[in-house]
Order: C-alpha cells, then sequence, then structure tokens
C-alpha cells in the first residue's frame, strides 16, 4: 500500500518504521524546521530527522499544509492512505476530501483529547492508558474509533516512558487498521460517547509545579506526569531541581513539604504520608540518584522544600 505519513514528534517514529518496512511510504510530511536547543539552531523535528538518516523520502515542510498549492502536491502523489500522528498542524475538510486518513492518538478517546494525553492520564492516576486510531474530524481528537490498545499504568512510570511504551504500541494498531481497509472489508466505526470526554490542554512551563499540601499519591503523580517535561521544579536550599522518579514512603513527622529524612530524600506531605525522590536532575547539571546528590550537597533534615503553588 502507498501510504503518505504526516508527523513531527517522536511518538510517531516506531510507526513510521514500521510503515517503511511493510508499505511504500511516499513521501514524510512533518513541521518546517525551527530553532531549538540553548544555541537556536535551526533543528528538523525528530520524524523528519529520523527519515532523513533512514533515507525515507521526499520529506514536505510545509507551513500550511492546507494551502492549495500544498494540497495539489498531496494529491499527485496519489497515496491510498494518509496516516497522521503527533503532526502538529491541523488537516482541513477540503484537504481530507475523498480522502481515507486516519490518526493515532496516544489515549482511551473520548478520555483525554488534546495536546498531552500521556501526562493528564498519569497526573489523574488513570488505570490504564492507551492509544486509539480514529477518522480525522473537524473538531480535535473527535473522530469516529476505529481500533483501541491498551494497557496498565505502572504507578511508579514518569510520562515520559509511558510515551515510550504507547509509541511502541502504536504500529500494530495502525497496520491493522490499514491492512483492514486495504481488503476492502467494512471497518467498524465507533463515534465517541461526548458526556465522557476529558480534555489534555498543551503544557507550558507554568505548569512546573508540585503542592506538597496535597496527599503524597498526589504528588507523586504530578512529579511523574511532568517528567521528562516540563519537569517539576523544586528549591532545595539554594538549589533549583528538577524531580524525576518518586516513591511513597511509610507515613512521617513533619510539615508538609519538609525534608525529613535528607539522607533518603524524604519529604512530608499532606496527608501526614511520606514521599521518596530517588532521582534529581539539577539545574546546570545532569539527572542523578538522590544518594549521589545528597553526597554533594549534605542537605539537613528540616529543610523546607519549595515546590511552588501551595508552598
Amino acid at each position: 500500500m502507498d501510504v503518505l505519513f504526516f508527523g513531527s514528534g517522536a511518538f510517531g517514529q516506531p510507526t513510521l518504521a514500521r510503515l517503511a518496512r511493510e508499505h511504500r511510504v511516499v513521501a514524510v510530511v512533518s513541521q518546517p524546521d525551527r530553532p531549538a536547543g540553548r544555541g537556536g539552531a535551526t533543528t528538523p523535528t525528530p520524524i523528519a530527522a529520523w527519515a532523513a538518516s533512514h533515507g525515507i523520502g521526499p520529506i514536505l515542510k510545509p507551513e500550511r499544509v492546507n494551502d492549495p498549492a500544498v494540497a495539489d502536491e498531496l494529491r499527485r502523489l496519489k497515496a491510498s492512505a494518509w496516516v497522521v500522528i503527533a503532526f502538529g498542524q491541523k488537516l482541513g475538510p477540503a484537504l481530507l476530501e475523498n480522502q481515507f486518513a486516519i490518526n493515532l492518538h496516544a489515549s482511551l478517546l473520548p478520555r483525554w483529547r488534546g495536546a498531552a494525553p500521556i501526562n493528564a492520564a498519569v497526573i489523574a492516576g488513570d488505570p490504564y492508558v492507551g492509544n486509539s486510531v480514529i477518522t480525522l474530524a473537524d473538531r480535535m481528537d473527535a473522530g469516529l474509533i476505529l481500533g483501541q490498545s491498551r494497557r496498565p499504568l505502572d504507578p511508579g512510570a514518569t510520562a515520559g516512558e509511558v510515551h515510550d511504551a504507547l509509541a511502541l504500541d502504536g504500529p500494530q494498531l495502525v497496520l491493522d487498521c490499514l491492512q483492514r481497509h486495504a481488503a476492502g472489508g467494512t471497518i467498524q466505526a465507533v463515534s465517541q460517547q461526548e458526556s465522557l470526554v476529558t480534555l489534555a490542554p498543551k503544557l507550558s512551563r507554568a505548569d512546573a509545579w508540585v503542592d506538597f499540601q496535597q496527599p503524597a499519591v498526589v504528588c507523586r503523580r504530578r512529579i511523574h506526569g511532568l517528567s521528562p517535561w516540563p519537569g517539576v521544579m523544586v528549591q532545595l536550599d539554594d538549589q533549583q531541581v528538577k524531580l524525576g522518579h518518586a516513591d511513597l514512603v511509610p507515613p512521617v513527622s513533619g510539615a508538609p513539604g519538609t525534608l525529613v529524612d535528607a539522607e533518603n530524600g524524604f519529604i512530608a506531605c499532606g496527608d501526614g504520608q511520606g514521599l521518596r525522590l530517588l532521582d534529581v536532575h539539577p539545574a546546570g547539571g545532569k539527572p542523578m540518584p538522590w544518594s549521589a546528590f545528597q553526597r554533594g550537597r549534605r542537605l539537613k533534615s528540616g529543610l523546607v522544600v519549595v515546590g511552588g503553588r501551595g508552598q
């Protein structure tokens, strides 16, 4: 099958790799190169970079994918199916007219429509996470559901780790949908139940906080749900630190936000439960286990950890 792939974020890379092995990818459409990093060097998207390094192309990078000239160019490729994953631009009705197009979204729709579904699921403590293959609709992530995959959410996993796991689940789900389409059979399409819709808006650096007045389990979900980006930032003495993994420990004695056991990284939370910091990323440094950070800093028990909102 001839497939036209639309994608920018790394989430779609495993699916693009599988499509390139089992089908013919006639072109890759990605966002234009943008400045990135401290130096601001113009950088391709993860998908564009990966496709170029593996000889998959041509690679198209339109500023506005719905421009008539761009639409004409895409239609001339005569792809049997369009696959859209974390592309970053909305494909309009005129562009999609008479075209079989599917989108892979990293949530169990209708739960968590929007830009940050994995983060939202981890922060909420959902028992399951998953992927949905949907048709493209005028409203964001509101298309018909063509297939879903799910897996239990490990409470010890960060959003980054869940992202990578779901990215690896995506290829088979997409390939199954394409196979059913190619076979000419009817693909069962299920409408989303609007009463169950929840939203996962785009995150920003303003979200990089944790409130230790909250129960320990809520704090851990937030720390994991915002890792690796934007990350939960806290102030430890004179050092700003991004938190990585955390674990629950038995109840501790101390006011919420207090580093009650500096040697082991125990922080008191609002329900009297303890939270253990397992690894941290100091500003200007590299990620490291708490034990290594503490050896270098020699923090004292009783220090108040400033976590942002509520602190």
